[in-house]
């Protein structure tokens, strides 16, 4: 099982394979924003890697973390899967900010249809 380490949090493991956002937010216990119901769109559910960073993305996440100058800097939690051991920080929770719900519920599988390819970095 993969050791999750959110900043702030208690590390846990998780589900080998959980998408890492539900994992931030049903295992470690923090309030992480997903306002598009994670579906690449928002980039509210964004993270920062300390370590153990994926090498793997998907095209959904390269072109949201494009779009807004965050490619090399962050990545999309509902755009990856808990397979190794992580340690990160969280970039927007909603104890943080002036929003009032995480967003909608995520779906236990990424959305949209993944099509996966190597970090372009």
């Amino acid at each position: 099982m993969p050791r999750l380490e959110v900043e702030g949090a208690a590390p846990v493991e998780v589900e080998d394979g959980k998408r890492l956002v539900l994992a931030i937010e049903e295992d470690a216990g923090v309030d992480i924003q997903h306002q598009c119901g994670s579906y690449a769109h928002c980039t509210t559910c964004r993270v920062t890697f300390l370590e153990g960073e994926p090498e793997d993305m998907t095209q959904a996440e390269m072109l949201a973390l494009q779009m807004r100058d965050l490619l090399e800097k962050q990545r999309l939690s509902c755009q990856i899967l808990c397979e190794e051991d992580m340690k990160l920080r969280v970039g927007l929770t909603v104890s943080g900010s002036k929003a009032n719900s995480a967003g909608g519920k995520p779906e236990e599988e990424i959305t949209p249809e993944p099509v996966w390819i190597e970090r372009p970095y």
